[in-house]
C-alpha cells in the first residue's frame, strides 16, 4: 500500500476530468478559431470552460484567460502590468512562489523598485506592512492567498480594501488556495488571480488568470491574438476542457473535501505526537490551509527522511515541489528565521480529499519508525 501525502505538488485528476479530456482529444478536436462546424464545436467547449472556471471564483467568463499553468499566469499578471510602464514600484512578499519572485527579481534588473515584505513568525504578511510600504509610484501588489510550503493564509481581502483606496492593482497567486478555501474575486477585491489546473484535480499544463474588466496588461506572447489578444497561441483545448470540468466539480465539493483533508491532517499530527518527540510545526496553526503540515525533526536530515519514507511507501515533499531538487534550504522557512536544524530537517505533508484516517494512522507509524532509525544511525 502506497500513501500519497503530497497533494500540494499535484493532485490526481478526477475521473470526470480524464473522461472529458479524452473526449476532447477523440471527438471535439477542432481549432476554436475555425469558422466551420468543427471550429464552432471547439469554440463552444472553450466558452463553456471559461464559464465553469469563472463560476468557481465568482468571475465573469470574459475575465478568465487560459494559460499554460500557474507560472505563466503569474508572469502574465506581473510582467503584464510592468510592461505598461518604464519604471515604478511593486510590493510583494519574501515567501511568494518562485514564479512571482523570479518576475520581481527580473524587473529589479530592468530598473523597477521592488519591496519584499517579510512574514511574521507564523508566515503572515499584514495589511499594515503593505500600507507602510506604499509609495506614490506603486503600481502593483502581488500577495499569494496561501503559501505553498507552510500553508499560511494571507489577508488578501484586507489588502484589497486598502489598495482600493489608493488605486493600486492587486494580484494574488491563489494556486494553493482554490479548492481549499472560499475564493471569490469580488470579496477579495483582487484585480488579477492565478489558478493552476493540476492543483484542483485537473490536467497539468493548463491554468488561468482572472483579469478584472478594465485592467490593461501587456501581452507576453504574440501571434494569432487568441484569448482576446492577451495570450496568443492555439488553445490547449483538452487541457481547457479538463480544467473547466475540474473547476465545476471543485465548486460543488470543496467544503466537504477541505474538511476531510483537515481531519486527516489533524489525525496524523495527533498520532505522530504520541509516537515520537523532537518534532515541531513550521508556521502558524490558526491561519493555515486545511490540508497542510510542515514539520521539522530534531537530529534528522530532511532529504534522508524523504527517501526513507518513499522506500517505506509514504510520499511527501522536502520543500515545494518546484524546488525540491535543489540543495539549498527553503526560502520560505529562511524568511521565518528558523534555526538551522529546522531548515535542514523540514518536510511538507499535504493531505487531500482522497486521504483517509487509516492512512494517517499508518503513515504516522511509518514516520516514527523512519525518524527513529535515522536518529539511531546519526547517534
Amino acid at each position: 500500500m502506497r500513501i500519497y501525502f503530497d497533494n500540494s505538488a499535484t493532485t490526481r485528476p478526477y475521473p470526470e476530468v480524464v473522461s472529458a479530456v479524452n473526449q476532447a482529444l477523440l471527438e471535439n478536436w477542432g481549432n476554436p478559431s475555425g469558422i466551420h462546424s468543427f471550429g464552432r464545436d471547439a469554440y463552444d467547449a472553450l466558452s463553456a470552460a471559461r464559464k465553469q472556471v469563472g463560476g468557481l471564483i465568482n468571475a465573469e467568463p470574459g475575465e478568465v484567460y487560459f494559460t499554460s499553468g500557474g507560472t505563466e499566469a503569474d508572469n502574465l499578471a506581473i510582467l503584464g502590468v510592468a510592461g505598461r510602464f518604464q519604471r515604478g514600484h511593486i510590493i510583494t512578499s519574501s515567501i511568494e512562489h518562485a514564479a512571482v519572485l523570479g518576475c520581481c527579481h527580473y524587473l529589479e534588473e530592468q530598473g523597477f523598485d521592488i519591496t519584499f515584505l517579510p512574514p511574521d513568525a507564523e508566515g503572515i504578511v499584514s495589511a499594515a506592512q503593505v500600507a507602510q510600504a506604499l509609495r506614490p509610484d506603486t503600481l502593483l501588489v502581488s500577495l499569494m492567498l496561501a503559501n505553498n510550503e507552510i500553508g499560511s493564509i494571507q489577508p488578501v481581502a484586507e489588502v484589497g480594501r486598502l489598495l482600493a483606496e489608493h488605486g493600486v492593482l492587486l494580484h494574488t497567486d491563489a494556486v494553493q488556495a482554490v479548492g481549499k478555501l472560499p475564493v471569490d474575486v469580488q470579496q477579495l477585491g483582487v484585480d488579477m488571480l492565478t489558478i493552476s489546473g493540476h492543483k484542483i484535480n485537473g490536467p497539468k499544463g493548463i491554468g488561468a488568470l482572472y483579469v478584472r474588466h478594465g485592467v490593461d496588461l501587456q501581452p507576453l506572447l504574440f501571434g494569432g491574438g487568441q484569448e482576446r489578444r492577451l495570450r496568443s497561441g492555439t488553445e490547449n483545448m483538452p487541457g481547457i476542457v479538463g480544467l473547466g470540468v475540474a473547476a465545476e466539480i471543485t465548486a460543488k465539493r470543496w467544503p466537504q473535501q477541505a474538511r476531510q483533508a483537515a481531519a486527516v491532517r489533524d489525525c496524523f499530527w495527533h498520532e505522530l505526537q504520541q509516537l515520537i518527540g523532537g518534532v515541531v510545526v513550521n508556521g502558524g496553526w490558526s491561519q493555515r490551509l486545511p490540508g497542510n503540515l510542515n514539520l521539522s525533526f530534531q537530529d534528522v536530515e530532511g532529504a534522508a527522511l524523504l527517501l526513507f519514507l518513499d522506500l517505506a511507501g509514504v510520499a511527501v515533499s522536502a520543500a515545494s515541489a518546484c524546488s525540491s531538487g535543489r540543495a539549498e534550504p527553503s526560502h520560505v522557512l529562511q524568511a521565518l528565521q528558523l534555526p538551522e536544524w529546522r531548515l535542514k530537517s523540514s518536510v511538507r505533508l499535504s493531505f487531500g480529499w482522497e486521504n483517509t484516517l487509516l492512512e494517517a494512522r499508518q503513515a504516522a507509524k511509518i514516520f516514527a519508525e523512519q525518524v527513529e532509525l535515522l536518529r539511531r544511525d546519526k547517534a
